[in-house]
């Protein structure tokens, strides 16, 4: 499965016939992250009369949905702002659109306009990411060898994470799990030269992007 998410938080701000709508959109790994998100959000903004949000995470290959209205005329905040993730197949994000009433207002349309309209603002600022199935993996390899495995790496899009130096060079890397068969099979007819290869995790990484 793949989808889409943000590289970093955004935060945008519109004005609505004197309300002020303040868009804070997030990139997120779990459902714990957003709801502890949501709470940091609701804390600042402590003295405005809307908090509104809407979340989409993928766990366990799985999206979960959440929005609230929080307070708003129920179907005018949360439940667009939702549908507009689904529609651009946005997911590990959520957003809490923060409104400061000012004294007029909006109807049930105004307001699906104003909230949806602080959304679709933050995601056009927003850099997006693509991610895919992927797999992180320790490979050890020797001193003399590794530049030849960084280049390897380059040439067929696998992320290197972290690197340890001891009496071997020991890599952390990241690649889609469509790539990972390759990888052992030219670690096992020594196309590559490696001391070893392990599988550490399952995870959704940032899909590269191939070069026509």
């Amino acid at each position: 499965m793949e989808f889409i998410t943000i590289e970093k938080q955004v935060e945008t701000q519109i004005v609505e016939k004197k309300s002020k709508f303040i868009a804070n959109f997030f990139p997120v790994e779990s459902v714990i992250d957003a709801e502890t998100v949501i709470k940091e959000i609701k804390k600042k903004y402590y003295d405005a009369r809307h908090n509104c949000i809407a979340y989409r995470v993928m766990e366990d290959d799985q999206i979960i949905e959440k929005s609230s209205d929080d307070g708003e005329p129920s179907g005018t905040a949360g439940a667009p702002m939702l549908a507009i993730l689904q529609k651009n197949e946005l997911a590990n994000v959520v957003v809490v659109v923060t409104r400061y009433f000012g004294g007029v207002l909006l109807g049930t349309g105004g307001l699906v306009r104003a909230y949806s309209d602080s959304l679709l603002k933050a995601i056009d600022e927003s850099v997006k990411v693509y991610k895919c199935e992927g797999v992180e993996m320790s490979v050890t390899t020797t001193y003399s060898d590794f530049e030849l495995f960084k280049y390897y790496c380059k040439k067929h899009q696998i992320l290197i994470t972290n690197v340890e130096y001891s009496d071997l060079v020991i890599c952390k890397i990241e690649l889609e799990v469509a790539k990972k068969e390759r990888l052992w099979k030219d670690f096992s007819t020594k196309e590559i030269n490696l001391n070893d290869i392990k599988e550490i995790t399952k995870k959704y990484i940032a899909k590269s992007i191939e070069k026509k």
